[in-house]
């Protein structure tokens, strides 16, 4: 295991160069716009808040009505390592998780792979939106996600017939 101390060195010289907190700052800006723009084209949606994560993971719930009426969620993730935008359809708590995994695990769930219900592991279902986003072209980005986003949500509600 490294030492703490030798961790924080080299990110205290990571971020003395300061690409790093520009970088951070537009990802939050993006995903905060995105989630501006989806609340505007879909009230009907629920909405959570941003999630900013440890670096791993940014993201919030997309929701339409069917989806939440049974305890389920979309997300639309940013995962910062990878670089790429994934929707995940999760449940409410880890019950509601287990319990759909459990169904879903007897049905033909087509090109999308299932999820195991296991610690730590917080999707259902999850599926890449964008595998190498192009910041630079952010109105375009936004769409491609939106469009995707509601494939995935239609997927999901004919999967698991609501």
């Amino acid at each position: 295991m490294e030492s703490l101390d030798k961790l924080l060195q080299e990110y205290r010289h990571q971020l003395s160069k300061g690409q790093i907190q520009k970088a951070y700052k537009g990802i939050m800006t993006f995903m905060s716009s995105l989630k501006s723009d989806l609340e505007k084209s879909h009230p009907d949606h629920m909405i959570g808040g941003l999630y900013v994560g440890y670096m791993d993971m940014t993201y919030f719930a997309f929701t339409p009505p069917e989806l939440k009426d049974n305890k389920l969620k979309i997300a639309i993730v940013y995962l910062h390592e990878s670089g790429r935008f994934e929707a995940w359809l999760s449940g409410s708590n880890r019950k509601i998780q287990g319990e759909i995994i459990k169904r879903l695990g007897e049905k033909d769930i087509g090109k999308y792979r299932l999820s195991k219900a296991i610690p730590g592991v917080d999707s259902i279902i999850e599926a890449v939106l964008v595998e190498n986003p192009n910041f630079d072209k952010r109105k375009e980005l936004k769409l491609q996600i939106e469009k995707k986003t509601i494939k995935f949500i239609n997927d999901m509600i004919t999967i698991l017939g609501l």
